[in-house]
Protein backbone atom coordinates (compact mmCIF):
# COMPACT_ATOMS: atom_id res chain seq x y z
CA UNK A 1 0.00 0.00 0.00
CA UNK A 2 1.50 3.71 -0.49
CA UNK A 3 2.04 6.17 2.07
CA UNK A 4 2.89 3.45 4.11
CA UNK A 5 -0.63 3.60 6.28
CA UNK A 6 -1.40 0.30 7.95
CA UNK A 7 -5.30 -1.21 7.59
CA UNK A 8 -6.26 -3.67 9.75
CA UNK A 9 -7.39 -6.62 8.15
CA UNK A 10 -11.22 -6.73 7.30
CA UNK A 11 -11.57 -10.44 6.92
CA UNK A 12 -13.76 -12.39 4.50
CA UNK A 13 -17.02 -11.87 3.50
CA UNK A 14 -20.57 -13.42 5.14
CA UNK A 15 -22.91 -16.14 3.65
CA UNK A 16 -25.91 -14.51 6.04
CA UNK A 17 -27.95 -11.57 4.61
CA UNK A 18 -27.06 -8.94 8.12
CA UNK A 19 -29.43 -6.76 8.58
CA UNK A 20 -27.96 -3.40 9.34
CA UNK A 21 -29.05 -1.96 12.32
CA UNK A 22 -26.56 0.20 14.80
CA UNK A 23 -26.12 3.21 13.32
CA UNK A 24 -23.74 6.27 14.40
CA UNK A 25 -24.19 7.09 18.43
CA UNK A 26 -25.42 4.05 18.87
CA UNK A 27 -24.05 2.06 22.38
CA UNK A 28 -23.39 -1.23 22.69
CA UNK A 29 -22.13 -3.28 25.83
CA UNK A 30 -18.55 -4.33 25.65
CA UNK A 31 -18.33 -8.09 26.42
CA UNK A 32 -14.50 -9.04 27.12
CA UNK A 33 -12.18 -8.07 30.07
CA UNK A 34 -10.34 -5.44 28.94
CA UNK A 35 -11.99 -2.88 31.16
CA UNK A 36 -14.47 -1.29 29.42
CA UNK A 37 -17.81 -1.35 30.13
CA UNK A 38 -19.98 0.84 27.22
CA UNK A 39 -18.83 1.30 24.07
CA UNK A 40 -20.48 3.94 21.23
CA UNK A 41 -20.25 3.81 17.65
CA UNK A 42 -18.49 6.03 15.58
CA UNK A 43 -18.24 4.82 12.53
CA UNK A 44 -17.55 1.36 10.61
CA UNK A 45 -14.50 0.70 8.93
CA UNK A 46 -14.24 -0.21 5.15
CA UNK A 47 -17.87 1.29 4.28
CA UNK A 48 -18.39 3.10 1.53
CA UNK A 49 -20.73 5.95 2.21
CA UNK A 50 -23.79 7.86 0.89
CA UNK A 51 -24.66 11.79 0.89
CA UNK A 52 -26.85 11.76 3.55
CA UNK A 53 -27.10 8.05 5.10
CA UNK A 54 -26.05 7.87 8.24
CA UNK A 55 -22.82 4.85 8.75
CA UNK A 56 -24.58 1.69 9.84
CA UNK A 57 -23.37 -1.94 10.84
CA UNK A 58 -24.23 -5.63 11.40
CA UNK A 59 -22.74 -8.71 13.31
CA UNK A 60 -19.49 -9.04 12.31
CA UNK A 61 -18.41 -5.56 11.38
CA UNK A 62 -15.15 -4.25 12.58
CA UNK A 63 -16.01 -0.66 13.71
CA UNK A 64 -14.30 2.70 15.64
CA UNK A 65 -15.49 3.14 18.68
CA UNK A 66 -15.25 5.41 22.14
CA UNK A 67 -15.50 3.99 25.51
CA UNK A 68 -18.07 5.81 27.51
CA UNK A 69 -17.98 3.65 30.18
CA UNK A 70 -15.53 1.65 32.62
CA UNK A 71 -12.19 1.79 34.14
CA UNK A 72 -10.81 5.43 34.24
CA UNK A 73 -7.84 4.81 32.24
CA UNK A 74 -10.53 3.08 29.22
CA UNK A 75 -12.76 6.20 29.39
CA UNK A 76 -12.70 8.52 26.43
CA UNK A 77 -10.74 6.20 24.41
CA UNK A 78 -10.98 5.88 20.89
CA UNK A 79 -10.81 2.11 19.77
CA UNK A 80 -11.07 -0.80 17.11
CA UNK A 81 -13.81 -3.28 17.70
CA UNK A 82 -16.06 -6.00 16.15
CA UNK A 83 -19.82 -6.52 16.41
CA UNK A 84 -20.68 -9.85 18.30
CA UNK A 85 -24.25 -9.42 18.75
CA UNK A 86 -27.10 -7.76 18.10
CA UNK A 87 -30.71 -7.77 18.74
CA UNK A 88 -32.30 -7.14 14.85
CA UNK A 89 -33.02 -9.81 13.88
CA UNK A 90 -31.09 -11.17 10.40
CA UNK A 91 -31.40 -14.11 8.62
CA UNK A 92 -28.52 -17.15 8.00
CA UNK A 93 -28.05 -18.81 4.53
CA UNK A 94 -30.22 -21.65 5.85
CA UNK A 95 -33.23 -19.39 6.12
CA UNK A 96 -33.55 -19.09 9.77
CA UNK A 97 -33.36 -15.68 11.37
CA UNK A 98 -31.37 -15.19 14.77
CA UNK A 99 -31.45 -11.96 17.15
CA UNK A 100 -29.87 -12.00 20.70
CA UNK A 101 -30.90 -9.91 23.72
CA UNK A 102 -28.14 -7.27 23.22
CA UNK A 103 -25.74 -5.42 21.19
CA UNK A 104 -22.57 -6.05 21.88
CA UNK A 105 -19.12 -5.80 20.75
CA UNK A 106 -15.30 -6.71 21.77
CA UNK A 107 -12.26 -4.61 21.47
CA UNK A 108 -9.71 -5.74 19.15
CA UNK A 109 -6.23 -4.43 18.11
CA UNK A 110 -4.62 -2.87 14.86
CA UNK A 111 -3.85 -6.93 13.40
CA UNK A 112 -7.32 -7.86 14.47
CA UNK A 113 -6.78 -9.91 17.45
CA UNK A 114 -9.32 -9.18 20.59
CA UNK A 115 -7.22 -7.00 23.41
CA UNK A 116 -9.34 -9.35 26.18
CA UNK A 117 -8.67 -12.93 27.06
CA UNK A 118 -12.29 -14.54 27.22
CA UNK A 119 -15.67 -13.07 26.03
CA UNK A 120 -18.87 -12.62 28.19
CA UNK A 121 -22.08 -14.22 26.56
CA UNK A 122 -22.71 -15.46 23.27
CA UNK A 123 -20.98 -14.94 20.03
CA UNK A 124 -22.71 -14.90 16.58
CA UNK A 125 -21.23 -17.46 14.44
CA UNK A 126 -20.92 -15.06 11.62
CA UNK A 127 -18.39 -13.01 13.66
CA UNK A 128 -16.48 -16.23 14.07
CA UNK A 129 -16.42 -16.98 10.67
CA UNK A 130 -14.73 -13.90 9.73
CA UNK A 131 -12.35 -13.26 12.35
CA UNK A 132 -11.22 -16.78 13.53
CA UNK A 133 -9.35 -15.84 16.83
CA UNK A 134 -12.70 -14.92 18.42
CA UNK A 135 -14.21 -18.55 18.56
CA UNK A 136 -10.58 -19.27 20.36
CA UNK A 137 -12.03 -16.87 23.22
CA UNK A 138 -15.77 -17.45 22.90
CA UNK A 139 -17.54 -19.52 25.51
CA UNK A 140 -20.66 -19.78 23.29
CA UNK A 141 -21.20 -19.74 19.63
CA UNK A 142 -24.21 -19.31 17.87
Amino acid sequence: MAGGSKRPPLGKASTASITRALTAGSRMVCADNTGAKELELIIVKGLKGVLNRYPSGGVSDMIVASVKKGKPEMKRQVVLAVIIRQRKQYTRSNGSKIRFEDNAAIIIGEDGLPKGTEIKGPVAREAVDKWNKLGTIASIVV
